[in-house]
């Protein structure tokens, strides 16, 4: 048996009625599974169910409201969630509600409350509007003015599209002008709102929002109980721009099924101004008693025993050390550089031979966190490497083997300072932008060296085709200067990737369900269009190997997550074809290195709060291990001199038909990835002699073995060959690459020392 308190307002026809005094109520469950709602006086109300007061007899045979107090006795269990301060206004705009009266002041939360190291947290999580737990089926509106703007589209941070009149616009927008109308959700079961978050619209051409607005609850849609503030109708305040959320809590936390919005005043635009929003409501579902198969529900929770939850800089750290303590034999920390505001980048190795390349063992990453407010990334990341700590010591022969024939490097947060930024505000009150950036405001996915433009201007300018080169694209001098506008965590990952040997790696984003592969950048920088490499069939099946074994992308049934239906194009697109992103991680690491590269957008909400972390966990688990099986598909082999049988390194490498080669290790070891199929191979290097063979590549989960032993070439025939060529020897070019290299590493060194010089003095002074 459950109490709580119903209020009546007498005079409001049924579908508005609202009750100014509080009466107790009785749920009563049976053992079918249904339950009763009876209405009592408290003086009326003791062990026993007493018969309702008559003048509450009527509603009482009704649907009826449940207020929650906060002693409410259904126990519901705590989950994360950020707040921040609210307000309330009173009938009008203009009068707010104070404590006099026999009204209760709206609820703030105090300065004294906040707490620097993160966001503070409140019992109930979101419905799901915007990570789409909550289906386009259990929205309605009172009205709307076309398809695009409907009450599916009410979700908070959810995206319009680049022209307003499409399909996919940017808010629910009302058909009329006028305090009559109303977004409503059906939470489909009794749930315990405590809150609502609103935005504007998202809009590149329209300036709308909601200035205030009133809340609703009804448990059959016909009868309405208005959100109290003492003995008034509350009134709580909106946006004040289209982008920042702003969370209003309510003073009474109230059950109810259903729960509406109902804008009272709106950015006017003149005589234009329309009656737009996007939203998130808060509560916490209630048992339902009448669900006898609750094995049929959508799970929440995970099978694995990890650590799910969001993690800031000193808990991320504190929890690698743990997975490194728990297994050591298998895992080393290490930094590849420090953020902007001195937080180091910390990565995770998992090998059987930590800190060590082994020869012919394929070396595979995964990044995260590029844009600091795109967080699953992150947390996938620390999930994933808990998880393989744990199956190794199991002894699971599939992340064994992964262990003893991969190394497999993971960063989880490339961008700390951002993250920090948005890990403040916390899950639903970050927005769509806070923290995306680096805490100098560069977009680390636009930041690397536009090799694209390089290889283009050189294709278009050489009448020779074979004086180009198609991979290990130098960096333009001018990327390395101390100038640059260069981010320092983007010099330590290029130094990085310039240091390991990397096959194969993925770039995790979010804020879409897609996975991306090069070339990101478009030729005439148009706006989007189809730019292939030439490994495109490759990058079409790394795409697909995660994208089809992701339980949320490969659902038939997910509806899109902003505005763009990625289902068509089964959940994997040419980056470039999407949208134009120059200077990408990607372009640069396949240009740079012999690395291939993939993002992935990982959830259609960036920050999505704890309580999802399982469900995602489980959408990704399969799908991050079997991407990174895709590292030994193909062939690879060792480089060796004939006579000294030592490894050649930076040998060239080159499939007929595939115009982009790559290069030999320094122990002269390489690693091409391609599909299954017959391929002629030659490998070339400066002072032996080319030789070619014939490679096999299966369908196994292995790859092909293809070695190499090349024969010196005598010196008066190199001598023959250069005067003949006239052109820069390669171990020169090679020398030239290298200097410039040592000159990205000299400058990034002399930035951090000022930096270092500079806090200091800082602190002194």
């Amino acid at each position: 048996m459950s109490v709580g308190f119903c209020s009546v307002r007498e005079g409001f026809p049924l579908q508005r009625r609202a009750m100014a005094g509080f009466l107790p109520i009785t749920l009563l469950f049976s053992a079918s599974g249904l339950f009763v709602l009876v209405c009592g006086r408290p003086a009326d109300f003791t062990s026993t169910v007493q018969p309702a007061a008559a003048s509450g007899a009527d509603f009482a045979t009704k649907s009826l409201f449940l207020s929650a107090r906060t002693s409410n006795a259904t126990e519901v269990p705590s989950t994360e969630f950020t707040t921040s301060s609210r307000k309330s206004t009173a009938e009008t705009t203009t009068e707010r509600l104070t404590g006099t009266g026999g009204r209760k002041p709206a609820r703030k939360v105090p300065e004294t409350e906040k707490d620097d190291k993160g966001p503070l947290e409140i019992e109930c999580p979101p419905l799901g509007l915007e990570s789409l737990r909550v289906k386009d089926t259990q929205l309605r509106a009172s009205s709307y003015k076309r398809r695009g703007l409907g009450p599916h589209r009410g979700r908070l941070n959810i995206q319009s599209g680049i022209e307003d009149g499409d399909i996919y616009d940017g808010a629910w927008c009302a058909r009329y002008r006028d305090k009559n109308q109303w977004l409503e959700v059906d939470a489909q079961r009794l749930t315990r709102f405590i809150g609502v978050i609103l935005q504007g619209r998202n809009s590149i051409w329209s300036w709308d929002m909601v200035h205030t607005y009133k809340v609703q609850f009804s448990n059959d849609t016909l009868l309405w109980k208005p959100c109290m503030n003492g003995s008034k109708e509350a009134i709580f305040e909106g946006n004040q721009d289209t982008e920042t959320p702003v969370l209003a809590l309510f003073d009474t936390p109230t059950v109810a099924r259903y729960i509406r919005i109902n804008p009272q005043t709106w950015f006017q635009n003149g005589t234009d101004g329309d009656v737009c929003l996007r939203a998130e409501v808060l509560g916490c579902a209630l048992p339902d008693p009448s669900n006898v198969y609750a094995w049929q529900t959508e799970p929440t929770e995970s099978k694995d025993k990890l650590n799910f939850r969001h993690h800031n800089y000193k808990e991320m750290r504190k929890l690698m050390k743990s997975v490194h303590d728990e297994c050591p034999d298998i895992t080393r920390i290490y930094s590849i550089g420090k953020s902007y505001k001195d937080l180091k980048l910390y990565v995770m190795e998992i090998s059987d031979n930590p800190g060590k390349h082994e020869l012919g063992e394929p070396e595979f990453r995964y990044v995260a966190g590029m844009h600091g407010n795109e967080v699953l990334g992150r947390e996938l990341l620390l999930n994933l490497m808990q998880y393989m700590c744990q199956e190794y010591k199991r002894g699971n022969q599939r992340i064994v083997r992964l262990v003893k024939e991969t190394r497999i490097h993971l960063l989880p947060s490339m961008n700390p300072d951002g993250y920090e930024m948005a890990f403040q505000k916390g899950s639903e009150l970050a927005g769509w932008a806070l923290g995306r950036y680096s805490y100098e405001g560069i977009d680390m996915n636009h930041n690397f060296a536009d090799l694209n433009s390089v290889m283009w201007t050189a294709i278009e300018l050489e009448t020779d085709r074979s004086k180009l080169i198609n991979h290990y694209f130098p960096i333009p001098e001018q990327y390395t200067s101390e100038e640059a506008f260069v981010a320092p965590e983007t010099r330590a990952v290029i130094s990085w990737m310039q240091n390991i040997p990397f096959v194969l790696g993925a770039n995790l984003h979010g804020g879409e369900l897609v996975v991306t592969y090069p070339f990101d950048m478009t030729r005439d920088w148009a706006p989007r269009e189809h730019t292939p490499t030439p490994d495109e069939s490759f990058f079409r099946w790394l795409a697909a190997a995660y994208a089809s074994t992701n339980q949320a992308m490969s659902n038939p049934d997910r509806r899109p997550c902003h505005n763009k239906d990625f289902l068509r194009y089964n959940n994997i697109i040419n980056g470039a074809d999407w949208h134009n992103v120059p200077g990408s991680m990607n372009d640069f690491s396949y240009l740079h290195t012999n690395c291939f590269e993939v993002t992935v957008e990982l959830s259609c909400d960036k920050f999505p709060h704890a309580s999802e972390l399982p469900i995602e966990w489980e959408n990704n688990r399969e799908s991050l291990l079997v991407y990174m099986e895709q590292v030994h598909r193909g062939i690879k082999g060792v480089i060796r001199d004939k006579d000294t049988e030592a490894g050649i390194a930076d040998a060239i490498i080159k499939v007929e038909d595939i115009d982009h080669h790559i290069r030999s290790a320094a122990d002269g070891d390489y690693w091409r990835l391609l599909n299954p199929g017959e391929y002629r191979v030659t490998v070339s290097a400066e002072g032996y002699i080319s030789s070619s063979r014939t490679c096999d590549v299966m369908y196994d989960h292995f790859p092909t073995i293809c070695d190499f032993n090349l024969t010196r070439i005598p010196r008066r025939r190199v001598k023959d060959i250069l005067a003949k060529v006239g052109k820069l020897p390669k171990d020169l070019q090679l020398r030239l690459r290298q200097l410039r290299t040592r000159k990205l590493r000299v400058t990034t060194k002399a930035i951090n020392q000022r930096r270092a010089a500079a806090a200091k003095r800082a602190k002194r002074v």
